[in-house]
């Protein structure tokens, strides 16, 4: 599967190996790379104020989201493809799933521009990684959970900005 998404971005090789961009992935980047880094600070920006559901601080300050696990590619003219990959504060973290929803909920809300997103936990930093990855990137369930007004009171709070 990641090899995929590699090539599909324009790498050669496959992730965590050597890799180097081919040249369809040079010629992206040369011509559009500018652009996507700027959209990838643009997502920082809107996600990094997510507040955790059970500490009084943001993701960010949890190095729970940090500007490198931001990834924007071009997918056609004025689409773009977003990937977060975000890494939860302990590897049994409990509330990883409200997390993704969170960082979810937010972009929907606030991205200014056109795309398709991704989110994903960091590979190998939570036990049940797969499991919450298909459930945040499953449109059917994540409106199933927020239609659970409970946990969209707690979404809520958590994506609320600050003052």
């Amino acid at each position: 599967m990641l090899s995929l998404l590699w090539r599909a971005w324009g790498w050669r090789g496959s992730p965590g190996g050597g890799h180097e961009p081919t040249a369809a992935g040079r010629k992206s980047r040369a011509r559009g790379g500018g652009m996507e880094q700027e959209r990838a600070l643009e997502v920082y920006d809107i996600i990094r104020t997510i507040r955790d559901p059970e500490k009084p601080n943001t993701l960010e300050e949890l190095d729970v989201v940090t500007e490198s696990c931001v990834e924007v590619q071009e997918i056609c003219e004025d689409e773009f493809l977003v990937v977060i990959r975000f890494t939860p504060t302990v590897p049994h973290c409990s509330l990883a799933t409200l997390i993704g929803l969170c960082l979810r909920i937010k972009l929907q809300r606030c991205l200014p521009f056109k795309h398709k997103l991704e989110i994903y936990i960091a590979e190998g930093m939570h036990s049940t990684e797969e499991d919450i990855n298909k459930q945040i990137n499953d449109k059917e369930r994540v409106a199933a959970a927020m239609e659970n007004p409970n946990l969209r009171e707690i979404v809520e709070q958590c994506v609320l900005e600050p003052e």
